[in-house]
């Protein structure tokens, strides 16, 4: 008998409920975010110990938020602990996004997640394709079984615990805020406590100690090892007095730190439309906002520019990426494992998102097809001008605008110019002399002068490529 064994690894604990091992690094487990789109820019996930910053400088939206309730709703979804900090914490779970289908009656156990109905699934599914534009290509019948080119990451199973699918026209039923406050999964931190007498500076500080002392009690309960979600929803708002730009620098610093601690905690943070912009932390002040956290992504939309909705009218938004995770390497796993950024082919590519009925999308932007129409044009558009033939030498076609149609059509001008080219003139009379036949000149040899017509365009405008 062989005295050599084969050496093995130690039996590794289970991962928390909700995560998995990142595919870049064995030592990083990542959990979801709630939208698969957003956790394959981040790499498959969001590490544990990281934070996740989403600026949306739009002051007529509310993407950032929207962003939050999804990291919410799927910890709440698989099991883990949600922290909230903010003064209305129920509220603001109340509202989030749900599973559609799932009874409202069933609590969501670490080990019994909520599941939603897959029959209700499919259903949604179908909705979705039929909300869709008509993808046929007409313009060649051998390109229709082509594979469709596919712009986003499709979207797990809906038995999936690590990543579930939520709809936003459906709401969290508040049996699973009452259960998870009851299990102690749901935990809420108001900035505003004692706000009149600590004053504003010190809300900062005083939500870090409060968040340290939560992560250090769940980090000594050995009987479960649930991952724990901060969400805060909007950093700097009134509530947490008037802070300046030196203040969030130093909340985010150590809201990074405090992390660093705790290996099964995770953040996510949103801040105000106002805080968002240079103008107020000063030139740089984004790119300072993603070197204090892991990872840090802007969700500009369209809503300020008109010209960007007009040109990108399937798109609400652009996503502009300042920093992400890489906890345990050197450079971030996105830049390997990422679909969307496509770095691993042809360069990262420009990255959107599009809000729909039911889905907030991820995507690679695309221009629209010819025409900025859903389909290609196979017909004449309705504002050609059909020139009748006629028989006349001289026509004069003015078109003016009318008053429903567009002010960009200009009057042009065709006329037909006739120009005649007056015979030769007949020879002098000779006398009548006898010619033999074989001597006749050939009829071929006089033809009748052709009238040559020319046609001139005058137009009021100038080309349109005339710069």
């Amino acid at each position: 008998m062989s005295a050599f064994k084969r050496r093995t690894t130690a039996k590794q604990p289970p991962l928390p409920a909700g995560t998995r091992t990142c595919p870049g690094s064995t030592a990083t487990i990542i959990t979801s975010t709630g939208i698969p789109s957003l956790d394959d820019i981040l790499g498959g996930g969001l590490p544990l110990s990281c934070s996740l910053l989403v600026l949306a400088p739009d002051a007529h939206s509310a993407y950032g938020e929207l962003v939050v309730k999804y990291f919410a709703a799927q910890g709440l979804a698989c099991g883990q602990r949600v922290c909230v900090v903010d003064p209305r914490a129920e509220t603001f779970l109340s509202e989030c996004m749900w599973m559609p289908g799932s009874s409202a009656a069933a609590s969501v156990q670490p080990g019994n997640p909520a599941t939603p109905s897959p029959s209700t699934a499919a259903e949604d599914e179908e909705d979705e394709k039929a909300s869709e534009h008509d993808t046929k290509i007409k313009i060649a019948w051998r390109y229709e079984q082509m594979k469709q080119f596919q712009t986003t990451v499709p979207a797990g199973q809906a038995t999936d615990d690590y990543c579930r699918t939520f709809d936003l026209t459906s709401r969290m039923p508040d049996s699973v805020i009452r259960s998870a406050r009851s299990d102690g999964r749901f935990l809420d931190v108001s900035p505003e406590e004692n706000l009149s007498a600590e004053g504003p500076a010190s809300s900062c500080r005083r939500v870090i100690h409060r968040l340290s002392e939560i992560l250090s009690q769940n980090d000594t309960d050995t009987d479960t090892s649930l991952a724990t979600r901060v969400c805060i929803p909007a950093l700097g708002s009134y509530e947490w007095g008037d802070l300046s730009p030196q203040e969030i620098c130093y909340f985010l610093h150590s809201l990074r730190a405090l992390l660093r601690r705790h290996p099964r905690a995770c953040a996510s943070v949103c801040l105000p439309p106002h805080l968002c912009q240079e103008s107020f932390g000063g030139p740089g002040w984004v790119q300072k906002l993603g070197w204090l956290t892991d990872a840090s992504i802007t969700l500009a939309a369209f809503s300020s520019n008109p010209s960007l909705s007009a040109m990108f009218s399937s798109h609400h938004g652009l996503v502009h990426i300042h920093s992400l995770p890489a906890p345990h390497t050197l450079l971030p796993p996105s830049d390997k494992f990422s679909t969307l950024r496509g770095l691993t082919s042809s360069g990262e590519n420009n990255l959107a998102f599009k809000c729909m009925r039911k889905r907030l999308i991820f995507e690679t932007l695309h221009l629209d097809v010819e025409g900025g129409v859903g389909e290609r044009r196979t017909t004449p558009s309705a504002s050609a001008i059909a020139l009748e033939p006629g028989g006349g030498h001289a026509h004069d076609h003015a078109h003016e605008p009318s008053t429903g149609g567009k002010s960009s059509v200009a009057a042009v001008q065709v006329q037909l110019e006739q120009v005649e080219i007056s015979a030769a003139p007949p020879p002098p009379q000779q006398p009548a002399v006898d010619i033999p036949p074989s001597t006749k000149p050939a009829e071929s040899s006089f033809k009748k002068a052709k009238v040559k017509k020319k046609v001139a365009f005058t137009s009021e405008r100038p080309d349109l490529y005339d710069f």
